[in-house]
Order: structure tokens, then sequence, then C-alpha cells
């Protein structure tokens, strides 16, 4: 009996489901965050008899044939591209990314990486970073004497000093896009690689080309819904019982067979 292999297929499936959907819910205020999705796939089926195949002398063709299907596998998890509400801070180097495309950082290995994540901070050199440190392209640095700064939604960030009128532009963020967004590697810290499937990114300002635009003193929240969340826990919860109950009626049944004298 293939239904155990078949049941254990499901009941791992629905393990996998509840692991995604705990870590939407663990992120729900984590800065930038999109919710993940698991889709699943059906496994190989035996074919016992194959649709079209001649049954009977006549040439009677079966119309539907059998086939067994051997259980459920996991194809995707993917995340659900959706823009975040924004939410202000009020903060000078707090940007929100209205639109598509993501900040691009420096890796301590050289590499780049990609975020939503707006929360940057001033290092100690006043070089723009992220929370954890990485500098953020093009590498834009905030004189010491600066009393304020200004980003506006071209990217363009503007210092202000005291005896000073008018601003002085120190640089302009840019945004990368990518050609399958759902591609993208997530390494933690709200960061994101390319890959293959990604494609490279395109590197542009803010505003043009179908790029979003940036938002001083705003942050986007996660993107995930709660309430749908807990709807799929409650079904991934049932689905897993049903496959368990599956498995136990099988048990039994193959203890009635042992029984059979």
């Amino acid at each position: 009996m293939n239904s155990l292999q078949i049941a254990a297929s499901g009941m791992s499936a629905q393990q996998m489901k509840v692991d995604v959907v705990a870590n939407n819910l663990a992120n729900m205020s984590t800065t930038g965050y999109n919710a993940r999705r698991a889709d699943f796939a059906d496994l190989m089926y035996q074919q016992i008899q194959r649709p079209g195949t001649i049954s009977s002398q006549d040439g009677t063709m079966l119309p539907t044939g059998v086939q067994l299907g051997l259980g459920v596998r996991p194809s995707s998890v993917s995340v659900v591209l959706a823009q975040g509400s924004l939410s202000q801070t009020s903060g000078d180097l707090d940007v929100a990314i209205e639109g598509k495309g993501y900040l691009e950082v420096t890796l301590p290995s050289g590499g780049s990486a990609y975020t939503r994540d707006g929360a940057l901070q001033r290092s100690v050199d006043g070089q723009i970073v992220t929370s954890d440190g990485y500098p953020v392209a093009p590498g834009i640095t905030i004189p010491t004497d600066a009393k304020s700064v200004s980003i506006n939604s071209d990217g363009q960030v503007y210092a202000y000093f005291t005896d000073k009128v008018t601003p002085t532009l120190l640089g302009q963020f840019t945004l990368a896009t990518f050609t399958n967004e759902k591609g993208l590697e997530a390494t933690g810290s709200n960061l994101f690689v390319e890959s293959p499937a990604s494609g490279p990114a395109t590197i542009g300002a803010p505003g043009l080309n179908g790029v979003g635009v940036l938002r001083q003193g705003y942050l986007e929240e996660s993107s995930v819904d709660s309430v749908k969340e807990v709807t799929e826990l409650i079904k991934a919860q049932r689905g897993y019982e049903l496959n368990a109950k599956v498995i136990t009626a099988v048990d039994e049944m193959m203890s009635t067979t042992t029984q059979v004298r």
C-alpha cells in the first residue's frame, strides 16, 4: 500500500507550509519584508492503464485510464511582491521606496547586495550605511559640520550648513531592478543577492523608467497580512490532521489483514 508514503508526503508538505507561515508572522514588524508563499505540486503517477489504451478486441478505447498519484512535493517558496504601507518616522536617514527597486549595499567581501530596508544610519566616518554597517551605494558621506540632511524623491542627498543658505549636493541614491525579482536569493538581514534566476541588476535613478521613488522620513512596513496568515495556518493544521488520519486508517487496515486466520 502506497497510502502511508502518500500521507507522509502530505504531512511533510503541510509542515513546510506551517514553517513558511511562522516565518511570515515572525516578520510582521520587519521593515520592507515581503511575505513568502509555499507552492506545491503533485508527484509522479503510476500508470496502471494509460488513457486511450485499447481495452478489448473490438477496439474500445479507455476514456480516462487508471492513474494513481504518489503524493505531493514542494515546488517553490516564492516572495509575494507587494508594496508595504509607509509609516512616518520623521528620521532624516529613514527612506522608503515607493514602487519598484532596491537599494544597493556593498558587502565586506566587496560584492553587492540589495535591500528595501531604508532604516539607514550614519557611520563614525559620516558614511551612510545600513543598520548592519554596510555602505549604501554609491557611497555618500555626510560632513561632520552638516546640521541636517535632505533626501528628495529622486534620491538626491543634500546637506545644510549653518553658514550657508544654499544646500550642498552630496550625491544621489540609485535603485536596482531585476527582470525576475522573485528569483533573488535571500541571505538574511533584509538582504538579497542576485542569482541566475533573477538576472543581473539594472541600476537607475529613482523615478525613471518605471523605477520607484524615495520618501524621506518614512519606512516601508512589512506586507504580511496577519489575518490571511492565520487562515493559512488553520488550513495547514487541518491538512496535517487529515493526513495523519489517513496513516491511522491504513495502519488499522494492515492490522486487520495480519489478523486474518
